[in-house]
């Protein structure tokens, strides 16, 4: 089935449908990973967002039951250059077509996503509609769309829910958190309570846990004020670690600004410098807001982390409490494990804090 894939600058690219039959509309941003196309689908970091993939074909492994890393998608849309006509692995499940017809995803491919990618690159991140027709009243409604401001309450969980084990009490804050990050706390045999995204300081002193995750998660930290208040209300009682959206919340809770990018970082190579070691890891990463470096005030915050190609600030550490925070995935899912050690510093982060509280 034709269909088209229309920017809000007026560009209009023609391919074939495949996955759900919908008209959807969202921002259009670009990864560069070469697999992890089930996991990326599934973050719900790319909640209102159409992906592009800019590998050639996506979809040759088909889909599986273990690598999903939300239940229910939110993600607005799919663009490939090429879909295999048959997928085939041991692990495999569905093909592409019939798991983005199950979830009610549409998806277009034939499209050059080369480019797609160049035009982003050049324009920045922007809105757009996968359609049936490339009509004037498909572009007035793309320039009629709002973006929604309120991402994170769209997949945060709405109640409490518990993952036991018998390990550290961690609560997990979920601004739209990856299920990698539960598996790796669950690794280390975390007992772990999930909290909706605008659970206050006070529900979660009051369960009184050894230390707190701030996950990952869609939009701008901006938006979400209340998260904001609660990690000034904890930092300093208990340990912190801040992944992705949860890394740029803690440094606006340290009075640091964040700042909107021109197309982000969407990929799995992505090479992040720790300052204190040199060492180079290759991360996975999914933002499209950075932290403002030359807003963050050096007697709070110390920079560990930045990105190699374009110096964004990629961990923090605060200076007076245990509290950490970084803009990659150490969880990766998909990506290299170059940086799960994080998970590990996280722990003993939290068994120094303990011992000194004695």
């Amino acid at each position: 089935m034709k269909r088209y894939l229309i920017l809000e600058d007026g560009t209009v690219f023609s391919g074939f449908g495949f996955g759900a039959p919908t008209i959807s509309t969202g921002e259009i941003v670009f990864n560069t990973g070469m697999s992890g196309y089930q996991e990326t689908i599934t973050d719900q970091s790319y909640n209102g967002q159409i992906i592009a993939f800019t590998y050639p074909l996506i979809g040759n492994y088909g889909v599986n039951r273990d690598d999903f890393e939300s239940i229910k998608p939110t993600c607005k849309g799919v663009v490939v250059h090429e879909v295999p006509r048959l997928a085939n692995n041991w692990r495999m499940n569905m093909s592409l077509d019939d798991f983005l017809k199950q979830k009610k995803i549409p998806g277009i491919w034939g499209i050059d996503t080369r480019a797609l990618t160049r035009r982003l690159r050049d324009k920045g991140t922007m809105k757009a509609s996968i359609v049936d027709a490339a009509d004037d009243h498909a572009f007035d409604q793309l320039k009629a769309l709002v973006l929604p401001k309120n991402q994170v309450q769209q997949v945060s969980t709405a109640k409490p829910y518990p993952s036991p084990a018998t390990g550290r009490n961690i609560v997990v804050i979920d601004f739209g958190l990856k299920h990698s990050i539960l598996r790796e706390l669950s690794k280390r045999n975390c007992n772990l309570t999930v909290l909706p995204y605008n659970a206050t300081a006070e529900e979660i002193l009051s369960l009184d846990p050894d230390g707190v995750m701030l996950t990952n998660g869609p939009g701008d930290p901006e938006d979400v004020p209340e998260a904001i208040e609660m990690i000034r209300g904890i930092q300093g009682k208990l340990p912190i670690f801040g992944i992705c959206l949860g890394h740029q919340l803690f440094a606006l809770a340290n009075g640091a600004k964040t700042y909107k990018m021109k197309f982000g970082h969407r990929g799995f190579n992505h090479p992040v410098r720790e300052i204190a070691t040199n060492r180079i890891d290759f991360t996975s990463q999914n933002h499209g807001f950075a932290v403002d470096a030359d807003s963050i005030d050096p007697q709070q915050l110390l920079v560990t982390h930045v990105e190699i190609n374009d110096h964004t600030v990629e961990g923090l550490r605060h200076r007076q409490y245990p509290a950490f925070s970084v803009q990659f995935h150490p969880d990766a899912a998909p990506g290299p494990h170059d940086a799960v050690h994080l998970f590990d510093e996280f722990i003993d982060m939290i068994d120094d804090f303990n011992r000194r509280q004695k």
